[in-house]
């Protein structure tokens, strides 16, 4: 039995360390948990009417989203951690029917995202009574995940299968056909490793002579608690100005995130990101003292990006025993556990048929 080492414990690693294959590897999961992205996060798997260019992304993302049915079948993962409870999409006057028009035409090669409605200002108060009287674009698809409540899971999951999980920070090496991957009280020996440990891509492989495209920024997310304790069934808002208001269980109220460059690995909660929110959000909103009324939670967390902002995953251009995947950026909850997935593929039967995800592994990691 081959010996699989995975470094990085988020999204992508752990949905890749329960879809392997344990028959054929055996599998240890380094992580250290500290500014993780997905722990921090929750949002909206509903990525079918972005206005991105990237084709690549964009089929990314759909599939995705697509294969969220399969994700929840395969993990039993219950309504704290994941529902389809549908996407409110707010625009400005005048956008509402091209944003129609675009959902009815994407829905041709992707009937995932459901039923499309032009709800009226009335319908729209009545689905979602925390927001303002205004008409919006309605999709039964879009779904949310809690990004920590989906770790754990995992993390449980993998347990029960034995799979090894060290909390540690790892560096890695090469070693004759071997990799060694050291922590603070030991080193190991692995015949494959899976590299998907965020912003912190780019020391793993430093030592090993590459350069990777891959920058650090922070976000912020605020978890209110509310008393509005049927909110589970509430569908998820995209509000116009790129603040997402997402309703979970029992009137925990998820509202962001920040988008900071500059912020990097920093995660102090600031006024700063409370204030942005803030503004973003209260137009949408029926009570305009709802930052002040209930209590607010801070999320703070470190997604990675790359230059072009599309995400990236493959084996080493040398080294096919070695794969990476980083970069998800603000699409991380859509397109991680599928990146997991087809990592999984590549080690458990050697199918590797991503072209039409991403550009050439050479344009994030290089020698």
């Amino acid at each position: 039995m081959k010996k699989l080492a995975i470094i990085g414990g988020g999204i992508i690693g752990l949905t890749l360390a329960n879809y392997i294959d344990l028959t054929k590897y055996s599998v240890t999961v380094y992580d250290n948990p500290v500014g993780q992205a997905t722990k921090a996060s929750a949002g909206i798997i509903s990525p079918w009417l972005s206005k991105r260019r990237n084709k690549k992304w964009y089929q990314l993302a759909k599939d995705g989203a697509a294969f969220y049915p399969k994700l929840v079948q395969d993990f039993s993962l219950p309504n704290n951690v994941y529902q389809q409870t549908g996407t409110l999409i707010l625009r400005k006057d005048g956008e509402l029917g091209p944003l129609m028009q675009l959902a009815e035409e994407r829905k041709q090669s992707a009937p995932e995202i459901g039923e499309i409605q032009l709800l009226t200002a009335e319908q729209v108060t009545e689905k979602l009574p925390l927001l303002k009287a205004q008409p919006a674009l309605f999709i039964t698809g879009g779904g949310k995940l809690d990004g920590a409540s989906y770790l754990e899971t995992l993390r449980q999951r993998a347990l029960t299968k034995r799979i090894t999980l060290k909390n540690d920070t790892a560096k890695l090496s090469r070693i004759q056909d071997q990799w060694l991957v050291q922590t603070t009280d030991e080193t190991e020996q692995f015949d494959a490793v899976a590299l998907c440990a965020g912003p912190g891509l780019p020391s793993l492989l430093n030592s090993l002579g590459y350069s990777t495209d891959i920058r650090a920024q922070k976000g912020q997310l605020l978890a209110f608690e509310t008393p509005f304790k049927n909110s589970g069934s509430w569908p998820v808002a995209m509000l116009d100005g790129e603040s997402d208001l997402i309703p979970f269980e029992d009137g925990q109220i998820l509202v962001g995130a920040t988008h900071e460059n500059d912020g990097g690995f920093d995660l102090t909660p600031t006024k700063e990101a409370f204030s942005l929110l803030q503004q973003k959000t209260v137009p949408f909103l029926t009570e305009s003292t709802f930052f002040e009324t209930y209590h607010a939670a801070y999320r703070v967390g470190t997604r990675a990006y790359t230059s072009d902002f599309a995400p990236f995953f493959n084996y080493l251009s040398d080294n096919p025993t070695a794969v990476v995947a980083s970069g998800l950026g603000s699409s991380g909850l859509t397109t991680g556990p599928y990146i997991g997935f087809l990592l999984a593929k590549y080690f458990n039967e050697g199918n590797n048929d991503w072209e039409n995800y991403q550009k050439p592994i050479e344009t994030y990691v290089s020698k």
